[in-house]
């Protein structure tokens, strides 16, 4: 694996000259410095909720803990409720987690992540295992705690004087609804990324309508799955549809900071995520940096959707190579 500690100096160094140049401030390379055993902490604290899925007492709790540490790191914030149906037809009850950090910019940077977890480990060989919930760990937790950890980089620098960017910060809810292995009824679209789906359609209709206190997103960058030891993320399809620029520029930056281990050159196919529904409702050019396998029968991690997706698959080192590769990305002028 990619040893920080033997690279950190050398890393550390190429941020401090990037972001001198970018800002012109004595202090900014400190500023810049994503730290990972603050992620992980924020991952931690989630998966210490329990399984936060729809509906229950942990679900709650950790939405609630999530508003308090958004505000905390100086953003607004507010709960969006709604409803969509569900893979079975039924009314689901969905909170989505909003948040606005005031920067030096008029159009605002999306970042993104979904809170919730799978009712269902319906990837499990065990039959009984496949009808507990996944503790979410990597899918889920790992993309909001990088997200915390970016925003609070964003409220340190803001207190400085330095420059940031505006940004918009959405947590999604019930990314993982969507339809389970074993349902044998009637096969529904659009089952999966039900908060996104929500939050888009309400974000279009208030663009539409010109809300002035809607605030309009120049781009977005979607963290899922970024916590994984072995962890690779290509050029998702979608992604370079819809927003190849932006990952041309993300891309890019992680190969100048040392993390082209991570961010690698290959297109994989097109993955229904949040971003999906980002570019093809809202209309914000968005990129999914996201964990995908070649060589794996779902694409993704043997344990995804397991009883293992826990604490014991998350790495520092990769929450490094993301956090540190989408914020220096956003804070470059």
């Amino acid at each position: 694996m990619f040893k920080i500690v033997q690279y950190s100096v050398y890393v550390l160094l190429l941020l401090c000259v990037s972001c001198a140049k970018q800002q012109h401030s004595s202090h900014s390379a400190v500023s810049c410095a994503f730290s990972a055993d603050s992620a992980y902490a924020y991952i931690a604290q989630q998966v210490s909720f329990g399984a936060r899925v729809p509906g229950t007492e942990a679900h709650q709790a950790c939405g609630d803990w999530l508003i308090n540490k958004l505000a905390h790191h100086g953003a607004q914030v507010r709960s969006q409720h709604g409803t969509m149906i569900n893979y079975a037809g039924e009314v689901q009850p969905i909170r989505n987690i909003e948040a606005y950090f005031e920067g030096n910019t008029m159009y605002a940077i999306l970042l993104c992540a979904h809170w919730d977890c799978r009712p269902w480990s319906d990837e499990e060989e065990n039959y009984d295992d496949r009808f507990r919930p996944v503790l979410g760990a990597n899918d889920g937790a790992s993309g909001v705690g990088v997200t915390l950890e970016i925003l609070r980089q964003l409220s340190i620098r803001k207190d400085r004087g330095e420059f940031v960017p505006s940004v918009k910060i959405v947590f999604f809810d019930c990314e993982d609804m969507g339809t389970p292995n074993h349902y044998t009824g009637k096969d529904r679209e659009n089952t999966w990324c039900l908060g996104s789906q929500y939050w888009a359609k309400e974000y279009k209709k208030a663009i539409s309508n010109s809300k002035p206190s809607v605030c309009k997103c120049q781009y977005g960058i979607l963290l899922d799955m970024v916590g994984a030891p072995s962890a690779t993320f290509p050029r998702e399809y979608f992604s370079v549809n819809y927003a190849g620029s932006y990952v041309e520029l993300l891309w890019r930056t992680a190969s100048r900071l040392g993390f082209g281990r991570y961010f690698i050159n290959q297109t994989v196919y097109p993955i229904t995520d949040d971003h999906y529904y980002i570019n093809t409702i809202a209309g914000i050019p968005c990129v999914d940096i996201i964990d995908y396998k070649t060589n794996s029968s779902t694409g993704f991690a043997e344990w995804w959707h397991t009883q293992q997706d826990n604490m014991q698959h998350i790495n520092k080192q990769t929450l490094q190579a993301v956090g540190q590769t989408v914020l220096t990305t956003i804070c470059s002028k």
